[in-house]
């Protein structure tokens, strides 16, 4: 699946990039700038990373800086007679767009803790969405600073919300390196560089100088999983990453996220993702020859 790197446009008199499309998104890409996208009329197929689900009208989702993505909107919307019949708003904006300090002030850690999630890419839900959805609709038409004070408005929601969902797996994109947890940093970072051979817990007890109980217990509270499920949901995420670059076959991809046979990299893949490797390849290769065709 081939992936397009877009360079956007934004108005010289303007902070950021503000669209109201009434046309098709683009195809499987990426880009430098954060994006919340608001569904307006529509529905379709979303792509985040090697996560594929359904959207509808209301689907909200922040996708993080450089993170694939694409809206693949059903043929009645996009093929009905009557012309296109999909709607969205988008908010875009780069990381400094407000100033290299804006995100490191001790006031916004909760905002620059949710917009390193967004690596991974964010569903909204709730009464957090119903908030940013008004927002959205009422302020995307307007110049100036009202424009620029929703925005801000959007960042005072998001820092202090739980209504949310992540979408693609850790491997397939790098976590967030967060501040002032360095003992469990430090485990990322080793699970980042040895996924692909076997870890034991033996070896981040060493790294952490913790006890395997206090150890097990941080770590789930920190990232609401188990070591053991953090580790396997790298590898499967590396695996998505790699059948969707499509330069590996399955089983060398197998071998290269840390797998000692196709059976067991199967079965997990399975557990985890709902379907199989072979499929989701298929799936992704299928959807961009589909992309092609409905455009």
């Amino acid at each position: 699946m081939k992936l397009e790197n877009i360079r956007l446009l934004k108005d010289l008199d303007k902070s950021f990039i503000v669209c109201h499309d009434t046309q098709p998104f683009s195809l499987w890409h990426n880009h430098l700038e954060y994006e919340l996208v608001l569904i307006v009329k529509g529905r379709g197929k979303r792509m985040i990373g090697d996560h594929i689900d359904r959207f509808v009208a209301n689907d909200l989702v922040l996708v993080g800086t450089g993170l694939p993505h694409e809206w693949l909107y059903d043929s009645e919307v996009s093929g009905n007679s009557d012309g296109f019949q999909g709607e969205s708003i988008v908010y875009m904006f780069l990381p400094n767009f407000l100033g290299s300090e804006f995100f490191e002030l001790p006031e916004n850690r909760n905002l620059k803790r949710l917009l390193g999630d967004s690596s991974r890419g964010i569903k909204f839900i709730g009464k957090t969405k119903e908030k940013i959805r008004l927002l959205m609709l009422q302020n995307h038409d307007h110049d100036g600073s009202a424009r620029l004070y929703s925005l801000l408005s959007i960042f005072g929601i998001i820092a202090n919300t739980k209504e949310y969902t992540l979408l693609a797996s850790q491997g397939f994109r790098e976590p967030f390196h967060r501040k002032g947890n360095e003992p469990m940093q430090k485990v990322l970072e080793y699970i980042l560089q040895n996924f692909h051979r076997e870890v034991s817990i033996k070896e981040v007890l060493n790294l952490t100088n913790m006890s395997n109980t206090a150890f097990c217990l941080s770590f789930k509270k920190t990232y609401r999983m188990t070591f053991t499920e953090y580790l396997l949901n790298t590898r499967i995420g590396y695996a998505c990453k790699l059948l969707t670059d499509g330069s590996l076959n399955i089983s060398q991809i197998a071998y290269n996220c840390g797998f000692e046979n196709m059976s067991n990299f199967n079965r997990h893949f399975k557990k985890l993702k709902g379907i199989t490797p072979s499929q989701f390849k298929y799936k992704m290769e299928f959807d961009s020859v589909d992309s092609v065709i409905q455009a």
